[in-house]
């Protein structure tokens, strides 16, 4: 009986540390497959971004040039700092 011991502990720890690595190696790849869907999601996020800065900005300009144009055809006294 006692040379059975062995053998059941080390069949265990095997059985028990294998289906350990497996789940852990699984979770891993689980967690890089959602990095790379958040990765994209990023990417179009920031190309978004980007875009309505690009937007925006030029507007923005735009609507202080339009701005002091016409204060100054209406006769508004406008200096620079």
């Amino acid at each position: 009986m006692m040379d059975w011991i062995p053998v059941v502990l080390v069949a265990f720890k095997v059985i028990v540390l294998g289906t350990g690595m497996f789940f852990a190696i699984k979770w891993h790849y689980d967690q890089g497959k959602k990095e790379k869907d958040k990765q994209k999601e990023m990417r179009a996020v920031l190309r978004a971004s980007g875009k309505a800065v690009a937007v925006f900005v030029p507007l923005l300009l735009g609507l202080g040039l339009l701005t002091f144009v016409l204060g100054r055809m209406f006769g508004l006294d406008l200096p620079l700092p």
